[in-house]
């Protein structure tokens, strides 16, 4: 298929631009696209466009847990941030989520010593008798051998699930560590557990519990289900291990509190000559309700807003149209992905490509592609101009991130600038989720990175769907 831009000379085109900031734009010849994604990475570099708009957020509405009268204030908050920013069509798709509060969370060793411990209820679980549950805690290092426990030696006890998630650039780790926050709790009421405490699906070893969403089988009791920071996970576990019974007294008084309104916020940069073919860029806008989602996912609300920002800024018009959604109600099920789909089921054919920043805001080091095709030879194009900002293309598949894979399953092609997680589990779901753990360098990396991809994807006629 005849392409404005060949694959070959979209890799001469888009030629690796020297090393950050050391190229100036006007070095360039102003006509081309290397000048004009050199412009574009100059601009974020130097400037502070994502950072503004993860402080903003934070700062103004603080933590947005999903349905909340904050994610609802986020909701407007962002509708003014897209409209002043000159993005056009911006509005709000609103959809009914289930909601959700925590309440009283308290964790007691009564015996063989009286300890207090730091827990936080995860996500949907439902609560303790409001006198809480005290009973003996049934110790098992990881949730694989939690499955392989018989189905009849729990009754009434509290089931204790340890096992540690290693650190890892891309978060490898989390996957299998998350599988005792998921189903721990239909595990354990198989076996007739009273309650379930985990050890806090996270890498770091401070005094706070991470919350995050969980899920009950239809067919199980539901059993109340809380998380433990590491260091009073490990001081239970020692306990336990010296062979000492333990006593746990445990009160956790969260509610589902019925039908709640989340929605998606959309705004756009119209395309003048493909308006109607979309690349799609995004974060979600809710968060956990214990810090103020500064990393998880201020951050991504920050990157691709801030990227929009620097191309509308630059002056620059695409051919495709630039669509910026904020997603809600991430966290409980990536509900805001799943709404958008629904709601955009007669024209996701038009969606050329598809990304989230969800993970953070340290630096990208490497580019994901989820299309085959003419379309990876143009993503890998774009991975190769990226490679001054220390980003590299990656063999690794890709979905798009966790709010674009809804869509990607529905043949929406995916592409993901992948960023260096290494400390993002230290901080996930925690009270420690706040804006002074931005680094204000990083962010701009990332919108660098985000302006001069979707600039670059914007302007290859590339039929990025060719293989879907």
């Amino acid at each position: 298929m005849k392409k404005l831009l060949t694959s070959a000379t979209l890799c001469l085109a888009l030629t690796a631009c020297s090393k950050m900031g050391t190229a100036q734009a006007h070095e360039i010849e102003p006509n081309n696209m290397k000048a004009e994604v050199q412009k574009l990475i100059d601009t974020a570099l130097a400037g502070t466009q994502g950072y503004d708009i993860i402080e903003g957020l934070t700062t103004d509405i603080g933590a947005r847990l999903a349905g909340s009268e904050n994610e609802a204030k986020a909701r407007d908050w962002t509708v003014d941030l897209f409209e002043e920013m000159g993005l056009e069509n911006v509005r709000i798709e609103p959809f009914a989520i289930n909601g959700w509060v925590r309440g009283v969370e308290t964790a007691e060793i009564i015996s063989p010593s009286t300890q207090n411990l730091f827990i936080t209820a995860l996500g949907g679980s439902v609560a303790t008798p409001e006198s809480g549950v005290t009973a003996e805690i049934v110790y098992f290092p990881t949730f694989e051998d939690l499955e392989s426990a018989p189905l009849d030696d729990l009754e009434g006890k509290i089931v204790f699930i340890s096992g540690r998630m290693e650190k890892a650039p891309d978060g490898a780790g989390y996957g299998p560590a998350n599988r005792k926050r998921r189903s721990g709790a239909t595990e354990a009421a198989k076996r007739g557990a009273s309650a379930v405490v985990i050890r806090s699906v996270g890498t770091d070893s401070h005094r706070f519990p991470h919350t995050g969403q969980m899920r009950y089988a239809e067919d199980v009791k539901p059993i109340p289900i809380g998380a433990l920071s590491a260091p009073d996970a490990d001081q239970l576990e020692r306990i336990l291990v010296s062979g000492e019974t333990v006593t746990l007294k445990l009160v956790m008084t969260p509610k589902d509190v019925g039908e709640l309104e989340s929605g998606n916020v959309i705004g756009e940069i119209v395309g003048t000559e493909k308006p109607e073919e979309i690349i799609l860029i995004s974060g979600h806008l809710d968060s956990w309700d214990l810090g103020t989602g500064a990393v998880d996912d201020g951050a991504g609300i920050g990157i691709s807003a801030g990227a929009a920002k620097v191309l509308i800024d630059s002056g620059f018009k695409p051919k495709r149209t630039i669509r910026v959604v904020a997603f809600g109600a991430e966290e409980v099920g990536l509900l805001g992905g799943r709404a958008y789909v629904e709601e955009h089921k007669d024209d996701l054919i038009n969606h050329v490509l598809a990304s989230e920043s969800d993970f953070g805001a340290g630096k990208v080091y490497e580019v994901k592609s989820g299309v085959k095709g003419e379309g990876e030879e143009t993503i890998r194009a774009i991975a190769k101009a990226l490679s001054g900002l220390g980003i590299e293309m990656s063999d690794g598949a890709t979905n798009g991130g966790p709010d674009i894979g809804p869509m990607f399953a529905e043949g929406v092609p995916a592409i993901r600038l992948q960023q260096d997680g290494t400390d993002y589990f230290d901080l996930h779901h925690t009270p420690d989720d706040t804006f002074d753990k931005i680094n204000k360098d990083e962010v701009a990396q990332n919108v660098a990175a985000w302006a001069a991809m979707v600039w670059m994807a914007s302007e290859a006629e590339t039929d990025f769907r060719s293989d879907r």
